[in-house]
Order: C-alpha cells, then sequence, then structure tokens
C-alpha cells in the first residue's frame, strides 16, 4: 500500500474517534444539530488541510470518481462544499453526500470547545442550537470548567501529528480536495507505473 493511501486510512481512524467524542459530548449535553440542517455547510469560507481529505480522495478513486469530481472542482466558482447536498429551495436543508470521509473540521460542527485569552473554557456553538436547545445551552455553559468540551484544537492537533506537512495550510474546502486529489492519483500513477 502507498505511503499516501495508508496515511489516509490513519487519517480516517483518528477523525472518527474524534467525531464520536464530539458525539457524544454533544449527546450528553442536549445540543443536536436540527435534523437535515446544513446551514454551516453553506458557508464559504470553511477551510480544511489536504491531510484532512485524503480519505476521501482516496475513496473517490475506489469509485472511479476521481477525474470526473477534479474536473468539477476545476470548473466550479462556489467555494461551498462540492459534496453538500441540499433539500430545500434556501439550501439549508440537505445533507452530506460523504458523511463517512468528511474532514475533521465537519466533525467540529454543532457544539465544540475553545479556549480564550486567559485558558478558560468557552463553547463554540451554532445558533440554531442555542435557539432550539436553550436550557441545555444554558446548563452546559454553566459546567464549562467540571464538564469541558473536546477543544477543536486538540482535535486539529491530533490530526496535524499524523503528517504536518500535508496538515500545515488549511485552504477553501474545494481546493484542499483537489489538492488531496491530485496528490492521491499522481502517487497511484506512479505506483502502477512501478
Amino acid at each position: 500500500m502507498a505511503r499516501l493511501e495508508q496515511l489516509s486510512q490513519q487519517v480516517l481512524a483518528v477523525m472518527t474517534e474524534i467525531g464520536q467524542d464530539y458525539s457524544k459530548y454533544q449527546q450528553d449535553r442536549g445540543l443536536f444539530c436540527r435534523s437535515g440542517c446544513g446551514e454551516c455547510c453553506q458557508h464559504p469560507g470553511i477551510e480544511a488541510t489536504v491531510l484532512e481529505m485524503l480519505p476521501l480522495a482516496f475513496r473517490l478513486i475506489a469509485e472511479q470518481r476521481a477525474d470526473q469530481v477534479l474536473s468539477d472542482l476545476a470548473e466550479r466558482d462556489d467555494a461551498r462544499c462540492y459534496f453538500y447536498q441540499s433539500h430545500s429551495e434556501d439550501r439549508k436543508q440537505g445533507q452530506c453526500s460523504v458523511y463517512q470521509q468528511r474532514p475533521g473540521i465537519c466533525r467540529f460542527f454543532g457544539a465544540a470547545g475553545t479556549t480564550g485569552k486567559a485558558g478558560e473554557y468557552q463553547l463554540s456553538t451554532c445558533r440554531n442550537i442555542k435557539t432550539d436547545h436553550p436550557t441545555a445551552y444554558a446548563d452546559t455553559l454553566i459546567a464549562l470548567e467540571s464538564d469541558p468540551p473536546p477543544l477543536i484544537r486538540h482535535g486539529q492537533e491530533q490530526i496535524r501529528q499524523l503528517d504536518p506537512e500535508l496538515a500545515s495550510n488549511p485552504m477553501p474546502l474545494n481546493q484542499a480536495l483537489a489538492t488531496a486529489l491530485e496528490k492521491a492519483l499522481f502517487e497511484q500513477y506512479y505506483q502502477s507505473a512501478e
């Protein structure tokens, strides 16, 4: 197995574990996303690293969709996620079509932790969760020190440790995917030529 393909499996394992940690915290605290909500997926400023996109790149190669997706991305001028499937006219309802291979940043959405300047825990939460679950949100804020949320930077660091170079340059989601696809296809090409 080639280096990047093996690395992609390690990344997916770490991201799956991270996703489970965040999901458990959100369930334990009663901070759930709306069913079918895709508002966060609509934000054009979402960034990921090439490393985070490797599992998806290798899935697309295995499904023989890599060249088509790469071509689509080259022609696309929309910065929103290529894999978000909208189910409503306002695009706020929908789903991720590559949920299992979604990057780390997508696993942190909903309710996650950050730290303030003085090192205190802070809660990063979508406004819909605050609106839909005001009591759970208030209780979570009160319990931040005794029941801290998983920190976004810790999740990012777990991923970064696998390959600091490929994790060093966050870029727009679709650009990170295109770069990951190019690297994975390049490796596959040279592996098949040997």
